[in-house]
């Protein structure tokens, strides 16, 4: 039954030219799906309903590179920060369960996701150059930049076209 809806020309020396169309056909598929049900790009986890991918603001000064990270609903526990070649590394997990027992029914539910996000800060700091603090689900940290960082920023002139 399959067989019949296939063209005649793919079976012999033209069967390169159905794979071309086919492609495009899965492709426009897929953008039209994409378009009717929008889905996160990031590849992160979902849980809870939303996206578990920190929202992140970064603000670098002459001195420091500040970074705050929003995960509601993660212990401090639950969240880790390092730093390796010159990346920040944010890795945390949510977990949550809920109970309930009537006279004619027992739901139980766990919900649980992670994330991990990478920053390149473009420098390794010193051991004693990070500041981090946790509070009301929000992971603030500091950076302090080395000599060499400071001293290598370079201002370019810019003219008129």
């Amino acid at each position: 039954m399959f067989r019949q809806n296939l063209p005649d020309r793919l079976s012999g020396s033209d069967s390169g030219s159905y794979f071309p169309s086919f492609q495009r056909e899965m492709n426009r598929l897929i953008d039209q799906f994409r378009n009717r049900f929008p889905m996160p790009e990031t590849g992160a986890d979902t849980a809870f309903g939303a996206e578990l991918f920190p929202a992140i603001d970064i603000v670098e000064t002459d001195e420091t590179v500040e970074i705050s990270a929003e995960v509601p609903g993660v212990s401090e526990k639950d969240l880790a920060a390092s730093i390796s070649g010159g990346v920040l590394t944010l890795k945390g997990k949510k977990s949550s369960e809920h109970e309930e027992n009537e006279d004619n029914y027992h739901r139980f539910e766990r919900r649980y996701g992670s994330f991990q996000r990478q920053i390149p800060l473009g420098f390794t700091p010193k051991d004693d150059a990070v500041e981090a603090k946790y509070s009301d689900g929000v992971l603030k940290l500091s950076i302090a930049k080395p000599p060499a960082v400071k001293a290598d920023i370079q201002k370019i002139e810019i003219g008129k076209g």
